[in-house]
């Protein structure tokens, strides 16, 4: 885990809150509060997190997030990944928000048929990943949202790695709240310094190729945010046109999450 001295200066809270939170059995955990959003106001702390997945916890993870008061995750894993890394943590009322995964299946696909993968096919395929989001599965953020709506219980959304899926989750929230494009990014790009690699291998990848696959990049982001301009002008349009994230939807967003 890195500290803060390591992070980016929009990344590092003025308060004594810490962004990252240190957990045993689950990486690129972080708190969402502090960004400056709406009329100048800043997202609370202890409202908002985001993750990787959460079937590891230890006893010590879990009392840490009860500490924290957090209740309710939001996970965006596809239904072979929640099965085979199911969690059912007390006092955590988990909602299956269900985005299936391609890039690694692909991936290895490709390997299959003899390919040999380059760092730009892996590439292709994240930017083809993200597109996704937006063309299949706007409903389930749209859930997302909904969920957020019903009450301002702190809570943890997640994926596997807690990079993509719910890297784009987090740019649409932020944005929701008015948070500008720039402290969007650096939310993104701190999963290259928080979130731990699996161990497991996955067939001949060279290291370029894993990087590709495991860390983010500013393109991979624009890739879902290109896709929404493209078809809807704007991702603020996007978020009301298909999201139902009307001006009613921001001010409740805004009472719950924004400080006063």
């Amino acid at each position: 885990m890195h500290t803060q001295n390591d992070l980016p200066a929009a990344a590092v809270p003025a308060t004594n809150h810490s962004r990252p939170i240190a957990l045993s059995g689950a990486s690129n955990f972080r708190d969402l509060g502090g960004y400056k959003g709406l009329d100048g106001r800043s997202l609370q702390w202890r409202k908002l997190y985001r993750s990787a997945h959460l079937a590891h916890l230890t006893a010590e993870d879990l009392a840490r997030l009860r500490s924290l008061g957090v209740t309710r995750s939001a996970d965006f894993r596809g239904l072979g990944e929640s099965q085979h890394l199911s969690y059912a943590w007390p006092h955590i009322e988990r909602h299956a928000l269900v985005v299936e995964p391609t890039v690694v299946q692909r991936a290895q696909s490709m390997l299959g048929q003899g390919r040999a993968l380059t760092a730009r096919d892996t590439e292709e395929l994240m930017h083809d990943t993200y597109r996704s989001f937006v063309h299949v599965y706007g409903q389930r953020f749209a859930q997302f949202f909904e969920l957020l709506q019903v009450s301002d219980a702190p809570l943890v959304f997640h994926c596997t790695a807690g990079k993509d899926r719910t890297g784009w989750a987090a740019a649409l929230l932020l944005t929701a709240l008015g948070v500008d494009e720039e402290q969007i990014m650096d939310d993104y790009l701190l999963t290259n310094q928080l979130f731990k690699r699996p161990t497991q291998l996955y067939g001949d990848m060279s290291e370029e190729v894993l990087d590709a696959l495991w860390r983010v990049q500013p393109s991979y982001l624009m890739a879902s945010v290109d896709a929404v301009r493209a078809q809807h002008g704007s991702v603020d349009s996007y978020l009301t046109r298909v999201l139902g994230v009307d001006g009613a939807a921001r001010a409740r967003l805004a009472e719950l999450y924004l400080e006063a």
